[in-house]
């Protein structure tokens, strides 16, 4: 029977090609990029799960409000970890990260800059679980100068993984010992290093100071132990450690220093959330949002259910063609429960054939989907431990979803009913079809509006007035690698007539260079005046090279040698401080972290608001401070062969320091790779709602081909009688149209909504325009309509003889 069943279904099928191949076609580009989706949000919920303890891992954050600022921080105080370990018996082990940046290792003649470099204390490998190939976990990082290095960083610098006891030489004169070596770091952690430094190499890491925080700090709590009671504790310790410091730099004790409304807060982010729930300042590495893992999974669900609605819609309407069949089978004895099998067969069939198409789909599209997402995704022997008995129930539950109602319906008519034509009628109406046809093409609405939001937001950021212009910003880093020679190189730079301006400074208004926080207060030592900072050392070029505009006062200048004690602020900062005229007056802030010594600063000059920091957060106060930071050299180039350029400033490079890597950028490309994340949701979403259109459309064509083949007859009894072309078409569009005018009332608020609730993530954003809806809705209406029209105009140029010459 079940072979009699297969059969037929297979005989069935064949017979209607067209409609077999827009359903198979429609459900297959549906499961693919569901399956798609679906491998980005398991990698993205799989991150730092690897750790055995991973569900004791907790990293402590701080939050602090101070001089009306308020930071949070992924990073604590130096001193914090040893007195967790020491005061908190629930704490079973702690360790310490600090990030300084990338660092010279010499291989050969030549330095190469590697910038996955970490001071960790001895005791990661007892908390992380990053297996050793080579070396002891318990003492590798035990002494100074000692080094653990990935598989694949041994194999760089010495060509074997048999690296433990050799030598590094970091700096041009700095040995580091190799104590172990380690797998390579699985990409679905929050960190990611390929040299782990012995934090005992670093003399800041013994600083007994709590109000600098420097040092990420991960705790792993015993067995048992929730993280609310270690929190509970954290109070406590704060006051105790934090009180008597805070009172000898703000000259107001701990108490008094939280009644004004200031705090100095702790809290624990449990590792597995870091990565999609945390976006603090000083993060050990780029995260990413929980909001995206919820939106692909929307677009995911949303996708397969116009997919599943296709299939179903399809298959209602091509059952109405099946009702005399249904009667004939009836009348020779077929019972209603093969009838069901019959259909539900089919259906089952249909979807195997697209979940299979949709797997070697899914498999073919994967490289171009890592590149767009830049992710590593591939198909494993674990993949498939999951992917199959999902895709088997999911062939079943489609199938019989879709199968259901022509089975159930059909099944269930009278044989002289059917026989007699009286079910005709009502498969004309098809109220379910109508429901479908909206349900779809508000999703498809839905995803352009979202499309059309991130676009303009994104469009937004690029065009947006920073407050300095990062155009033609050619910027070359680590330049302090030169040593002696940087000014010089500065000077040879200048010379060259493509150069319009320059400046030598660490700090640059893009993403990694603004780590730089103290406080000020100005002669009254008022806690309650204090401000919170930013503070950038820079030259006197720096403010023209990079467009800023000064308001008030003036820029710094060589020929004044009072400037070493001035300092310029911006708007905000002056806000802040209250100054009707903040030119001129005086600010104290301490030059040690522990106050012992008060440096007092003039004010020369104020500069306009700029966005220094990503567009997600406000402007707070900026400071800049003149001096000397050979961090990287900003080169402000003209309108010439900029390739020519890079060449002659590269050659400069190496005939002062032919061992240094030569390594540069733009700055408005630095700018972009801020945004990077936003920038690959847009063309997902982008991606996505093309498929998720193309399948509606699917549908759309082959209802419309089902209407026009049901209403043959009358079509050509219309043209015998006079009707024009036009006028068909328009009768067998508007009902369709109909339906998208409702998806689109129906799509409006959802996508309203939604756009509101994304946009409020950035501090500077785009408002939703009109323009979206009016596009979206417009777009809807052109894409049905020239779907439907190609049905609609081909039945209106059929000849009527074809059709009524049986009658």
């Amino acid at each position: 029977m079940i072979k009699n069943f297969i059969k037929t279904a297979f005989r069935t099928l064949l017979k209607n090609k067209g409609f077999t191949a827009i359903n198979v076609l429609g459900l297959a580009l549906g499961l693919a990029t569901c399956m798609l989706i679906v491998f980005y949000v398991l990698d993205e919920l799989s991150y730092d799960k690897f750790n055995v303890n991973a569900d004791r891992i907790y990293r402590v954050n701080n939050d602090i409000k101070f001089g009306g600022i308020t930071n949070s921080y992924a990073v604590s105080p130096a001193p914090m970890a040893t007195a967790l370990l020491a005061e908190l018996p629930e704490i079973e082990n702690t360790v310490r990260f600090r990030d300084q940046g990338s660092f010279q290792v010499k291989k050969g003649n030549q330095n190469i800059r590697e910038m996955r470099r970490i001071y960790a204390d001895a005791s990661v490998f007892s908390v992380f679980t990053l297996p050793m190939i080579a070396g002891d976990p318990k003492t590798a990082l035990k002494d100074p100068r000692t080094v653990v290095i990935t598989e694949n960083t041994a194999k760089k610098y010495f060509n074997t993984t048999n690296a433990v006891g050799k030598t590094l030489t970091v700096n041009d004169s700095i040995l580091y010992k190799v104590t172990g070596i380690i797998h390579d770091m699985p990409k679905q952690a929050h960190f990611n290093y390929d040299f782990f430094v012995s934090m005992e190499s670093l003399a800041d890491s013994k600083n007994v100071s709590w109000v600098s925080n420097n040092y990420v700090t991960y705790v792993l709590l015993k067995k048992g132990v929730s993280p609310q009671a270690v929190e509970a504790k954290f109070p406590g310790l704060i006051k105790n450690h934090v009180g008597s410091q805070l009172e000898a730099i703000i000259h107001l004790s701990y108490d008094a220093f939280q009644k004004t409304g200031n705090y100095f807060r702790l809290n624990l982010t449990p590792v597995t959330d870091i990565h999609l729930h945390s976006n603090r300042v000083a993060e050990l590495g780029a995260n990413s949002d929980v909001k995206y893992v919820y939106m692909f999974s929307a677009v995911a669900i949303f996708i397969l259910l116009i997919a599943c609605v296709n299939f179903m819609n399809l298959s209602t309407a091509r059952s109405s063609n099946r009702a005399r069949e249904v009667g004939v089978r009836k009348v020779l004895g077929s019972p209603r429960k093969f009838l069901v099998a019959q259909f539900l067969s089919e259906s089952v069939m249909v979807t195997f054939v697209a979940t299979a198409i949709a797997v070697f789909g899914a498999w073919a599209l994967l490289p171009l989907f890592n590149q767009i997402s830049g992710k590593e995704l591939a198909f494993t022997t674990q993949t498939f431990v999951w992917l199959t008995p999902t895709l088997i129930l999911l062939v079943i539950v489609i199938g019989c979803l879709a199968g259901s109602y022509p089975a159930l319906f059909l099944s269930a008519f009278r044989p002289i009913d059917v026989l007699k034509g009286k079910l005709s009628s009502g498969f004309k109406g098809g109220w379910l079809r109508s429901f479908l046809v909206v349900f779809q093409f508000a999703i498809s609405i839905f995803l352009i509006i979202g499309t059309l939001v991130i676009y303009n937001q994104l469009k937004y950021i690029q065009n947006r007035d920073l407050g300095f212009k990062r155009d033609q910003i050619l910027v070359i880093h680590n330049v302090y690698t030169i040593g002696s020679q940087t000014k010089v190189f500065k000077e040879d730079i200048k010379k060259f007539p493509e150069v319009a301006n320059l400046t030598l400074t660490g700090f640059l208004p893009n993403e990694g260079y603004n780590n730089n926080t103290t406080f000020f207060q100005d002669h009254s030592m008022d806690s309650k005046k204090a401000l919170t900072t930013a503070v950038w050392a820079v030259d006197e070029n720096y403010i023209p090279t990079l467009g800023m505009k000064v308001i008030a006062g003036r820029n710094f200048s060589k020929q004044m040698s009072t400037d070493t004690s001035a300092v310029i602020i911006n708007e905000s900062a002056a806000r802040r401080l209250g100054f009707t005229d903040p030119l001129n007056k005086q600010l104290y802030y301490p030059t040690d972290n522990m106050a012992k010594n008060i440096k007092p600063v003039h004010i020369i000059g104020v500069i306009k608001d700029f966005n220094f920091k990503s567009l997600r957060e406000n402007i707070s106060p900026m400071v800049l401070s003149y001096g000397d930071d050979w961090g990287a050299l900003g080169i402000k180039v003209k309108a010439v062969n900029i390739p020519s350029l890079v060449a002659k400033i590269k050659d400069r490079w190496k005939a002062l320091a032919p061992n240094q890597q030569f390594d540069y950028s733009f700055m408005d490309d630095d700018f972009d790779a801020d945004y990077r994340a936003e920038q690959r949701v847009g063309t997902i979403f982008i991606t996505f709602t093309s498929l998720a259109i193309v399948i509606a459309c699917l549908g759309l064509f082959g209802l419309a081909a089902y209407a026009a083949e049901q209403r043959t007859k009358e079509i050509g009894i219309r043209k015998v009688l006079g009707a024009r072309v036009s006028t068909i078409v328009r009768m067998l569009s508007v009902d369709f149209l109909k339906l998208v005018l409702i998806s689109i009332l129906v799509a409006g608020p959802f996508g309203w909504f939604w756009a509101h609730s994304w946009l409020n993530s950035f501090a500077y954003r785009e408002n939703v325009q009109w323009w979206v809806f009016a596009v979206a809705g417009f777009g809807a209406i052109a894409i049905a309509f020239i779907t439907i029209s190609f049905q609609s105009i081909k039945a209106a140029l059929s000849n009527p003889v074809n059709s009524l010459k049986s009658e």
